[in-house]
């Protein structure tokens, strides 16, 4: 099996730098490298260049016009059985493309996804953020899991997709706001088969600071309306909890100000919470400083696609606005 890996890149050089420095480690080494720069002001061409020697590499410039459409070019000039999408800000382990091979040699998948984790390299924020993307008492938790209710739609930060896939289906139509998940919502639809590889895991990391989380959440939140007007079928009661949950840390707060006393249950449950979220992250992580900082991501994690979520729905469902 042949992979193509695709990357698309937007004003992040040092980002593809440590990424493409973990495929030359690869123990699978049957595959190639396609890195499309989506119109960077701040290009990547020297650095790519220069691991022309280590790696079969393929660079090239288009116009910016988003990542799903970068993806398809990528697509359209890859020569591989299969593809794999990684992001640029992800770190891979050096068996990645071994574990995904056996994988699908074992279990037939005409698509799949993996999940994510944090490095040890990460700072205690990225730690953080990649807890509250990952973990169970987030919604971040039902990502990269089977386990959830509805299809499982693979992420396009750790995506593969058959080349007999790209020729029917075609590629992303939509470039931002949940372009992955419609993507394999259609992949579905035209029969194909897709599956969560446990062991095809990456190393994201996401953004730098809360607040770069926050706008990235926060779209991620208008994304799932975008999912709706395309696939209505595919909003689940799950999407609306870190709406419930915004709206009522809005109306304790309100609550806390004019009559405290019928905020008491409602504070003793996000104190509960967040205690819970604060001990589950110092397990996982072994840091009080990430474990703090935890309570922080998470919160954002709801409360961000909370606000997204309700943004979208009452703009583009209750006034239909485009």
């Amino acid at each position: 099996m042949f992979f193509s890996i695709i990357i698309p890149l937007y004003n992040r050089p040092q980002e593809i730098d440590e990424l493409l420095a973990t495929l030359c480690v690869q123990t699978y080494t049957q595959f190639e490298v396609v890195v499309i720069e989506d119109g960077s002001s701040l290009t990547a061409k020297e650095i790519v260049n220069s691991y022309a020697d280590k790696l079969d590499i393929k660079y090239f410039f288009k116009p910016n016009g988003g990542q799903g459409f970068a993806r398809n070019y990528g697509f359209e000039r890859a020569k591989g059985d299969y593809f794999v999408i990684f992001d640029s800000d992800c770190l891979i382990p050096h068996d990645y493309l071994e574990t995904v091979k056996d994988y699908l040699f074992d279990h037939h998948l005409d698509a799949y996804g993996g999940p994510d984790a944090a490095h040890e390299s990460f700072t205690p924020v990225q730690k953080a953020i990649s807890y509250g993307m990952t973990s169970v008492f987030t919604t971040g938790g039902i990502r990269g899991n089977e386990k959830h209710v509805g299809q499982f739609h693979p992420r396009s930060f750790n995506m593969g997709v058959s080349r007999a896939v790209w020729e029917k289906v075609g590629g992303f139509i939509l470039t931002r706001l949940g372009e992955d998940i419609e993507y394999s919502i259609r992949i579905h639809q035209h029969g194909f088969k897709i599956g969560l590889i446990p062991g095809a895991k990456v190393f994201h990391k996401r953004r730098t600071s809360m607040f770069q989380f926050y706008k990235q959440i926060h779209f991620f939140g208008r994304a799932r309306i975008n999912i709706y007007k395309h696939f209505p079928s595919e909003l689940k009661l799950v999407h609306f909890f870190p709406a419930v949950f915004t709206l009522g840390v809005i109306a304790l707060l309100v609550l806390n100000v004019f009559y405290p006393p019928l905020a008491y249950f409602g504070n003793i449950f996000l104190l509960v919470y967040f205690m819970l979220i604060f001990f589950h992250s110092l397990v996982l992580n072994k840091s009080l400083k990430v474990a703090f900082l935890s309570i922080i991501s998470s919160f954002i994690q709801l409360t961000a696609y909370g606000l997204g979520f309700i943004q979208d729905f009452f703009k583009r469902i209750v006034l239909k606005k485009q």
